[in-house]
């Protein structure tokens, strides 16, 4: 499974971006696709994350009713829309994938994720 990230740029405080990551190489494995990110010298945090057949979707607080995290099938994508961003939104982006299903207080920890795309930055700055 290759996982390939897109979307990232420098925007303003307030301002929309909208993360791709196109999925290749056994997207019927999968069970839940999602985004991480990382700031400079901080560690690995959850973002979202959605079981790729639907129904649990899981959102860090800090996102919540900003972000919202979609599957395209017919492109074999997951977006991740982003909303009022701030800076503290600041990071590079990571995509990641995993291939069955755990307990939801081990979703949103990024060691138990078995696939992961390169990174994109964002950047929120006025």
């Amino acid at each position: 499974v290759q996982l390939q990230a897109s979307g990232g740029g420098l925007v303003q405080p307030g301002d929309s971006l909208r993360l791709s990551c196109e999925v290749s190489g056994g997207t019927y494995s999968l069970y839940y696709m999602g985004w991480f990110r990382q700031a400079p010298g901080k560690d690995r945090e959850f973002v979202a994350v959605r079981a790729v057949s639907g129904g649990d979707i899981y959102y860090a607080d800090s996102v919540k009713g900003r972000f919202t995290i979609s599957r395209d099938r017919a492109k074999n994508m997951v977006t991740l829309q982003m909303n009022s961003l701030k800076p503290e939104d600041t990071a590079v982006y990571y995509c990641a994938a995993r291939g069955r299903r755990i307990i939801q207080s081990a979703v949103k920890d990024p060691r138990h994720y078995d696939y992961w795309g390169q990174g994109t930055q964002v950047t929120v700055s006025s």
